[in-house]
């Protein structure tokens, strides 16, 4: 609360865009804290909201546009990492509506979470539309924890947000390793396309 209390008095106004340029990079407990901002006149919620939501959303189109146009360079002339991105890309083609949905919360995921996404076939059609749906879920967990708890969330984010948060990359961790064993024991292994995905973002329907 008081990093937000700070951020106000510095820069004004201005703090949205600081907190779209976070929301854009990470994610982490400083949306819940400006919720609690918000709920004693310090920000405006509809205004805090729209820029959360949008550095989450947009951070997430620029990496998966990323991936999409420069990620086969990964792989070119290396076979074994071209297998894994392809053992990866089938998992992800299997359970990315749940992996859309959880990779904005354990810790240290959320910067590179939609980076995988790129890599697979899924239309860019889909993953804005399920982008945009996880985005405003995390928006609303985040700055509406914040708004409506204020003070009592404040206290337990100070002394517990690490743990959880470590707690939650290990559970995510472990269900992902859970998911790949298993995608490998119901799927015989294959070669990487020859030819990776187009490049072009707005590929047809």
């Amino acid at each position: 609360m008081e990093t937000i209390l700070a951020l106000v008095r510095d820069y004004g106004t201005a703090v949205y865009l600081l907190l779209f340029a976070y929301c854009a990079l990470k994610s982490g407990s400083l949306p819940l804290f400006a919720g609690y901002a918000a709920q004693t006149g310090a920000l405006d919620v509809a205004t805090l909201a729209a820029a959360t939501f949008a550095g989450g959303y947009l951070g997430d189109e620029a990496r998966f546009s990323l991936a999409r146009r420069y990620g086969h360079r990964l792989s070119t002339g290396r076979p074994r990492i071209a297998r894994l991105i392809a053992r990866g890309t089938d998992l992800l083609d299997r359970y990315g509506l749940i992996y859309l949905f959880l990779y904005r919360y354990p810790k240290g995921m959320r910067t590179i979470g939609a980076l995988p996404v790129g890599l697979t076939t899924m239309r860019w059609q889909s993953f804005t539309a399920l982008n945009a749906a996880s985005a405003a879920l995390w928006t609303g967990l985040l700055v509406g924890a914040g708004f409506v708890f204020g003070k009592t969330l404040e206290q337990a984010v100070a002394s517990n947000w690490a743990a959880a948060s470590v707690l939650l990359l290990l559970a995510f961790a472990g269900l992902t390793g859970w998911l790949w064993w298993r995608a490998s024991r119901m799927a015989p292994s294959h070669p990487a396309p020859a030819h990776p995905p187009a490049a072009d973002i707005n590929r047809p329907a």
